[in-house]
């Protein structure tokens, strides 16, 4: 019975694992894919725009 209690915890473990990839990809894409796309290209727009300020005041351009 020593080898069910120590193979227990590794398979509940794989199954928890297995579980959690196949949610992540199943909520890949779908209805909110083109959402999820426009707030990180907002997010990435909104850091390019920090970067090229901060750059503009370093060299004294605007």
């Amino acid at each position: 019975m020593d080898y069910i209690a120590a193979l227990f915890p590794p398979t509940v473990m794989a199954v928890a694992f297995i579980g959690v990839i196949v949610t992540m990809v199943k909520s890949q894409g779908g209805a909110n894919k083109y959402k999820e796309d426009a707030a990180v290209d907002a997010a990435l727009a909104a850091r390019s725009a920090d970067t090229d300020a901060g750059e503009a005041r370093a060299t004294g351009t605007s």
